[in-house]
């Protein structure tokens, strides 16, 4: 089956058709469903397969880190700024 894709304003989106063909994480009881099984509060996903859906606290956990990561070296102070205010 070809994607279901759009392009709006510049980036891809995906219909909902094409999620609700995809596995998803269920975060209540860590079930892999295929579809909305589930409320949307309780799902994390989509996943292209049920295995990398299986992966999603990890995924998630990995995903966190970096963020986190990220704003630190984003909210870090810059060496030179007292510097430049002189």
């Amino acid at each position: 089956m070809a994607p279901r894709t759009r392009v709006v304003d510049g980036r891809e989106e995906r219909t909902v058709a094409e999620d609700s063909e995809k596995y998803w994480y269920n975060l209540e009881t860590g079930e892999v469903e295929r579809g909305y099984v589930s409320p949307h509060v309780d799902r994390a996903g989509p996943f292209d397969t049920a295995e990398e859906a299986a992966r999603a606290p990890e995924i998630i956990r990995e995903r966190s880190r970096a963020w986190a990561d990220e704003d630190r070296r984003e909210n870090a102070p810059r060496s030179g700024a007292a510097d430049d205010e002189n």
